[in-house]
């Protein structure tokens, strides 16, 4: 369905709100700027901020559902013949290989790791967003796999995977804060893949083989 003029105008306000935000953030800290601030820089009312974004947090992690949703959409996009695990490193070593900001490798993703480091609420918050992560990665196993509710399999192997994420996502952060060139981190986050790859057990790597139809 095409999308309304009062769907478009929400989502419009949403973003402006969240880039003005995003922008205080990086320039400022996130404990130094108010939701106060961010409507007036945004123009808008402080219940309009809070309309769209419940939290302060919200704002800053406003793309998290991306990231929420990346393993269950590697491991339902996995080839015929390929595994959960093996789908997922594929799709992590296409995005490294092109450079991809959807895995922080980008000039001032440094600057956003900076933020979240100088901030309790944001690393809390991320934590949180980490096990949502292993939560969802481990149902759409379950799905995928017909596997039964009290079968380990699913949360054990969905715990392997959410690993490969987060060092991987943490290894770029880490790399980008120290100033690294971003090609180089690129070539580096391979060889990291490649290493994860080799310390899961053929287990994980032949779990959820997807069947011909």
């Amino acid at each position: 369905m095409a999308e309304g003029l009062r769907e478009r105008k929400k989502r419009q306000t949403r973003q402006h709100i969240s880039d003005v935000a995003t922008g205080l953030f990086l320039e400022r800290g996130f404990d130094a700027v108010t939701i106060a601030e961010i409507a007036d820089a945004a123009d808008v009312s402080v219940n309009t901020v809070y309309n769209y974004f419940p939290a302060k947090e919200d704002l800053f992690f406003d793309r998290s559902a991306g990231v929420v949703d990346r393993l269950p959409r590697y491991v339902r996009g996995r080839e015929v013949g390929e595994s959960a695990a093996r789908g997922v490193l594929r799709q992590f070593t296409a995005e490294v290989e092109a450079v991809s900001p959807t895995v922080g490798l980008f000039a001032g993703y440094d600057r956003f790791m900076r933020v979240i480091q100088g901030a309790h609420a944001l690393k809390a918050r991320l934590w949180y967003l980490q096990q949502e992560v292993v939560e969802q990665v481990e149902n759409v196993l379950r799905e995928e796999t017909g596997a039964a509710a009290d079968d380990p399999l699913p949360t054990l192997v969905g715990g392997q995977l959410a690993w490969v994420q987060g060092t991987l996502m943490g290894f770029v952060g880490r790399q980008m804060m120290a100033g690294r060139e971003v090609a180089e981190v690129s070539r580096e986050a391979l060889v990291l893949l490649d290493e994860m790859e080799d310390l899961l057990s053929e287990r994980v790597l032949n779990y959820a083989v997807r069947p011909a139809p």
